[in-house]
């Protein structure tokens, strides 16, 4: 029996043990309200603006008002020539939008206005990288089409050379010493 008793002994100093442990959640206070101070009096919406977590004494607020400056450095580049744009520039602003866009809504806490800054600032991007690769692919077009119609002058100039001079257009020497002694100076 005295095996036993230390058994019941040690449950029981194991119960009291738990019912004392820091870590342990006490019975009553399970269904807790959620609202930090139930009694409090409501904030105004600038109380609430300068305490709130993303608020604005926070880098949260700052930053994405200065990366406004970005998109709107995107949207006034819409007036100029997409031939003045760099590719790779306006990539780097797509990227950073794409990227940025998802992980503010990842991290805590959650910042919708610098996802919404990232957000524009991947529209504006998309819109730079769309003009300038349809410049170049129209440039190229030119650049081509210029090329075929140059040929194709040369081709009507050579034909109206042989017409006019046959003989000259089949390589028909007509006083060869005149043309040895042209070929060797």
């Amino acid at each position: 029996m005295s095996a036993s008793r230390t058994t019941f002994r040690l449950s029981q100093f194991s119960r009291q043990f738990a019912r004392a442990s820091p870590f342990r959640r006490p019975y009553g206070r399970r269904y807790q309200s959620t609202e930090a101070n139930p009694t409090a009096p409501p904030q105004s919406t600038v109380q609430r603006l300068w305490n709130s977590p993303v608020g604005l004494k926070t880098v949260h607020f700052w930053a994405p008002v200065m990366k406004w400056a970005l998109v709107l450095a995107g949207v006034s580049d819409f007036a100029r020539p997409a031939e003045k744009l760099s590719l790779v520039q306006n990539l780097a602003l797509t990227a950073t939008g794409a990227i940025w866009t998802r992980w503010c809504l990842i991290i805590k806490p959650r910042n919708i206005l610098l996802a919404a800054v990232n957000f524009f600032l991947g529209c504006v991007g998309v819109v730079q990288v769309t003009r300038i690769l349809r410049w170049q692919s129209q440039s190229k077009k030119d650049t081509i089409t210029e090329v075929a119609q140059q040929d194709a002058e040369e081709a009507v100039r050579t034909a109206k050379g042989i017409v006019k001079d046959p003989e000259a257009a089949a390589g028909i020497v007509k006083n060869p010493e005149a043309a040895a002694k042209s070929a060797l100076q």
